[in-house]
């Protein structure tokens, strides 16, 4: 197997829905969005087993100070292949000039961001406005 990275955000709506509901992410039922959202992301870092979309991280930034990573995820049956943190090395790289790049982990992803190089903020939480469209 050979994977391919690119640093893209043109994406078929379809090859979105795939990823992102193979990993059971409900963004991934509204495909156009998010490739429209990827279009609008400063950075997105993709991983490709030939024509098929494996992988994909993006971030989002101020262009100066603190970059946001907002994606990441890996196919499943392409997870535990070192996929995940090349393309966080990829994200790493291409910010590493900035003061700071954030992401918010959930509890069982920490050890795998720590394995990255993150550091758990003390006494922070995250805070969110969820809106589901109908």
């Amino acid at each position: 197997m050979k994977i391919e990275y690119k640093e893209i955000k043109q994406f078929s709506p379809e090859s979105l829905q795939e990823l992102f509901l193979s990993v059971g992410w409900s963004s991934g039922h509204y495909p156009e969005k998010l490739a429209e959202a990827m279009q609008n992301s400063a950075t997105v870092f993709s991983a490709w087993d030939g024509e098929t979309l494996i992988g994909l991280v993006n971030a989002l930034d101020d262009g100066i100070m603190t970059a946001y990573i907002h994606y990441l995820l890996i196919h499943p049956d392409y997870q535990d292949k070192r996929i995940g943190k090349e393309l966080i090395g990829k994200i790493k790289e291409k910010y590493k000039s900035y003061m700071r790049i954030v992401l918010i982990a959930y509890e069982k992803e920490t050890g795998f961001y720590k394995h990255c190089g993150f550091k758990a903020g003390k006494e922070k939480v995250p805070m969110f406005i969820t809106s589901l469209w109908t």
